[in-house]
């Protein structure tokens, strides 16, 4: 995807049309945006200070605003100038799913109001709106019998039509889907609603997916994984692992290295292979569930960051030598196949589903809330049924504790044993490479040279739109043949 800093921005002419995004965040949206047309987008606002100082080092020419998206007056800030696109991209904690059943913040709940001011006082050309899909259900809040307010099951979507129906009296054309990042080139598979109004005559369009099934294939997980990063085996740890959590692991492992009958295997280097998975964990009580390969794409990545990636080292060695961890030379290389290969996949940390995913699908939502995306790798070395340190095949299988190392593993019909688990949570820069921004978006310092902390680096990650999506949509409705051109 192009990115509109690689442009020699001062020379920009002035333009009669202005292009807003509200809830800027840090910049996913309007990197998207200007990476469909070629241009810089003029007002970004955000009540979030931090947000708007990495929206800034990203976007130096876009005129910020610190501000609730209520206190900004349209007209001031427009100064006259017709409005070609706002975006909006409200707050989407107190519509989604994972809010269960706890109460609703009835203000942050109704934060899409917002686009109907700027409806009514500029009346922008077109509008696109990016919210969960439950978002669509949006309706009426009744107090519970604590007295708190939850939304009322019987007028679900109430508020969601009056909402298009107040677009359509202002003179807007309104239409609305649900799209998956991963359908249009990024390596997540965050799925939200969006929702395009149209007041300037043009015609509504949807994206055509570029990625998936018959088309180009999907970005995964094992694409933004970076695996120059060390692994640190989950039983060595000063804090030992929960006791779930080792459990959502061994599960994981259980699938996707012990009985996968064909496990994803990638060419690492001369030398190894590289079998990965991807599995998501969802909190101690939750239910079981497994991991997913791959080639498939990431779950949808939300503000909480709750996936890890689980990978497994295979080493062969005819010599009774135990594996090795991939950071280290590898052996010898003889006439006698000894290579060392890993297999990997993802676990999530956080919520209500514990099925596991492979490497080679894209990454899951990616969520604000904590670093909860982990890499798990199980070191394996060559099974011998006679002699040395493991059982033999025939006998029965050693007692396997929570913090049991033996697991037998088929690879090409040849047996491998599990020596050694190592766990890690994926890093900043991953999730930004997941959630589809450029290489040199910069999100570990701010305008000032002041750096960000990591739980800073992982919320603006997971409360973004995946800029190619963002790319895609506009570019699907409002690029021209000129357009297209000065943005390539």
């Amino acid at each position: 995807m192009s990115h509109y800093r690689h442009h020699p921005q001062l020379a920009l002419p002035i333009r009669p049309d202005i292009i807003v995004d509200n809830f800027a965040g840090g910049g996913g949206a309007s990197t998207g945006i200007e990476a469909a047309l070629g241009r810089p987008v003029d007002i970004a606002i955000n009540h979030n200070q931090r947000a708007i100082d990495m929206h800034t080092v990203n976007h130096p020419l876009t005129q910020h605003y610190c501000e609730s998206v209520w206190d900004v007056d349209p007209r001031q800030v427009c100064q006259n100038r017709a409005v070609s696109l706002a975006w909006f991209s409200p707050d989407c904690r107190h519509h989604s799913r994972a809010k269960g059943g706890k109460p609703v913040d009835k203000n942050i709940r109704g934060l899409a109001w917002v686009a109907m001011r700027w409806a009514g006082t500029v009346q922008p050309g077109a509008i696109m709106l990016e919210n969960v899909e439950e978002f669509a259900q949006w309706g009426p809040l009744v107090p519970d019998k604590n007295g708190d307010l939850v939304p009322c099951v019987k007028r679900k979507g109430f508020t969601f039509r009056s909402f298009v129906r107040n677009l359509e009296r202002r003179g807007y054309k309104v239409d609305f889907q649900t799209l998956v990042a991963s359908h249009y080139g990024a390596p997540t598979s965050r799925k939200r609603l969006f929702m395009v109004a149209r007041s300037d005559g043009g015609q509504l369009n949807w994206p055509e997916p570029t990625h998936g099934q018959g088309l180009k294939p999907y970005k995964t997980a094992a694409d933004i994984i970076d695996w120059s990063l060390p692994c640190p085996s989950i039983f060595e740890r000063k804090k030992p692992l929960a006791e779930n959590t080792l459990r959502r692991i061994a599960r994981g492992i259980q699938k996707f290295v012990i009985e996968s009958p064909e496990p994803f295997v990638l060419q690492q280097n001369a030398d190894g292979l590289l079998v990965p998975y991807i599995q998501p964990y969802y909190g101690d009580k939750g239910p079981r569930a497994r991991g997913r390969t791959m080639g498939e794409p990431l779950a949808t990545q939300t503000t909480e960051n709750r996936f890890s990636l689980v990978s497994a080292l295979l080493a062969k060695h005819y010599t009774g030598v135990t594996g090795q961890k991939m950071e280290q030379p590898i052996g010898t290389i003889t006439s006698i196949d000894h290579h060392s290969l890993v297999t990997s996949s993802m676990i999530k940390l956080r919520g209500t589903c514990q099925h596991g995913q492979p490497i080679d699908q894209p990454v899951p939502t990616i969520t604000a809330s904590g670093n909860h995306l982990g890499e798990v790798r199980a070191f394996l070395i060559k099974y011998y049924s006679e002699g040395g340190q493991w059982q033999s095949l025939h006998a029965p299988l050693h007692t396997i504790p929570t913090k049991d190392r033996i697991g037998l593993v088929m690879v090409r019909g040849e047996p491998y044993q599990i020596v050694d688990i190592g766990m890690r949570m994926l890093q900043p820069h991953e999730l930004y490479a997941a959630q589809s921004f450029p290489d040199n978006y910069v999100f570990d310092r701010d305008c000032h040279g002041q750096p960000f902390t990591k739980a800073q680096q992982v919320a603006m990650c997971g409360n973004s739109v995946p800029p190619a999506l963002a790319e895609a949509l506009v570019r699907a409705n409002m690029v021209n043949a000129d357009q297209a051109e000065r943005a390539a």
